[in-house]
């Protein structure tokens, strides 16, 4: 196996092995990049760009750029703060996402996000678009108003699963997440159990009968602030 090598982000030396995203690294020296699509069992795919940070000089997704040595990267500066909270306020205003009656509030991603960087409102003004939801599925709801366009569940279902269930169709305004079936869930091979059907972000798949199993004031963010777990490793 190759030597490893150190890179910086923020002025804090970090190691790296080759072949590690600059994610990977800071992750496992408990240096915490905010991310929403990224999920440390898919394939990452830099949709968000939330984890933007700034490396050499450029901007780059943290979850696909290989650290390599003596890279300089920032992290956590005035601007590349700024750029998330744009990014994160375009995903509320671009759906509609109504926190305080959502069965995934206090376990939302978005959510909790939003809360770190300091956004309890939108600066942009909302589109209210109009989305379906599909509740014909036995295990599986779907709500479409709630959806980032993350890709976890076009991941997931094609590469865990090994079903394809779901995927993107449309362009621009328009691109929605789909199901392989003439329209509903329901017409398709997704279980309650697949990873698909567990991995979203945000409240737009849920699993049916397991509603506010946890009540709200219990939940993952509601105790520490997303990130917390990664933070708690630095030496």
């Amino acid at each position: 196996m190759s030597a490893t090598f150190t890179f910086t982000i923020d002025g804090k030396e970090i190691k790296a092995s080759p072949g590690q995203t600059i994610m990977e690294a800071a992750e496992a020296a408990g240096v915490y990049i905010p991310r929403l699509c990224y999920s440390k069992d898919l394939r990452p795919h830099g949709s968000c760009r939330v984890c933007t940070c700034m490396v050499n000089g450029r901007p780059q997704a943290a979850c696909t750029q290989p650290a390599a040595a003596g890279m300089v990267v920032d992290n956590n500066t005035d601007e590349i703060q700024a750029i998330r909270r744009d990014l994160v306020d375009m995903l509320f205003v671009d759906g509609n996402h109504f926190c305080p009656f959502c069965e995934k509030s206090g376990n939302c991603e978005l959510q909790a996000m939003a809360y770190r960087l300091g956004i309890t409102a939108p600066r942009f003004p909302y589109l209210w678009p109009e989305r379906s939801v599909d509740a014909s599925h036995p295990e599986v709801f779907i709500d479409r108003n709630r959806c980032i366009l993350c890709g976890r569940c076009v991941n997931a279902s094609k590469d865990i699963d090994g079903k394809n269930v779901f995927q993107f169709v449309g362009r621009g305004e328009h691109k929605r997440v789909a199901v392989n079936a003439e329209a509903l869930a329901a017409d398709t091979d997704l279980k309650g159990a697949d990873r698909a059907s567990m991995v979203c972000p945000v409240g737009a798949i849920v699993l049916k009968y397991k509603g506010y199993a946890t009540p709200i004031g219990r939940r993952i963010y509601d105790q520490k602030p997303i990130g917390s777990e990664i933070e708690s490793r630095r030496k």
